[in-house]
């Protein structure tokens, strides 16, 4: 059941792209982003180790073990697809061309601050590409779960957590409901199937302003 509804908040993430994007799809959730997207869909998808032009992933028996995205799924081209060294591949993020950036979260702030790198006494291999892509992508969205394995709200007045980026992040994607970051905070944009407001409200930190009419339901 957990993997459906996480599979609903991907494929309901990628209504988010739009054709002619330069999109970056970050480490975790946001990688499945691929999967949802029509085979011929107009849209040039950027990992940061190295490649433009990613189509869906792969199994290992049908993958070039060469060919990998950031987070080391095995990946498949696309016409057009083009190799470049690490270099490159972040000048395309620190120059602004990503029209929009996936990321995961640990936390996110009511004010849009991300925290997406670590947690203090757990290991963590280092920040990587996630500040630059916070801070130059045109617009950012997050993918993550609404609470934590402990039940915890991730989503919260301030975080608590080191910071990746400030006032970054724009929509959030959980598997309870679509939320924007407004200047007045959380704003309750859809529900998911069988999550009541009263759900969403309860599961989050801070408070959620909640739209009088009907929310859509994904």
């Amino acid at each position: 059941m957990l993997s459906d509804v996480r599979e609903r908040m991907v494929a309901r993430a990628a209504r988010e792209i739009t054709s002619g994007m330069v999109v970056n799809l970050g480490i975790g959730l946001p990688t499945k982003v691929v999967n949802h997207l029509p085979a011929d869909f107009p849209v040039c998808l950027h990992t940061e180790n190295g490649l433009t032009g990613i189509g869906p992933t792969l199994s290992p028996e049908k993958a070039d073990r060469n060919l990998i995205d950031a987070g080391g799924a095995y990946v498949s081209t696309v016409p057009g697809s083009a190799f470049f060294d690490s270099a490159t591949s972040f000048a395309i993020v620190r120059s602004g061309r990503l029209d929009l950036t996936m990321l995961g979260a640990f936390e996110v702030s009511a004010a849009g601050d991300l925290a997406n790198w670590k947690i203090p006494g757990k290991f963590s291999p280092g920040v990587g590409g996630g500040i630059e892509l916070a801070q130059k992508a045109r617009r950012v969205v997050v993918l993550t779960t609404h609470t934590d394995r402990a039940g915890n709200p991730k989503l919260r007045q301030t975080s608590s957590l080191p910071l990746t980026a400030r006032a970054c992040v724009s929509r959030i994607f959980t598997d309870m409901a679509v939320i924007d970051v407004s200047a007045d905070g959380f704003v309750l944009v859809e529900t998911a199937d069988g999550i009541s407001t009263a759900d969403v409200v309860a599961a989050t930190d801070a408070p959620l302003i909640v739209p009088d009419t009907c929310l859509p339901i994904f």
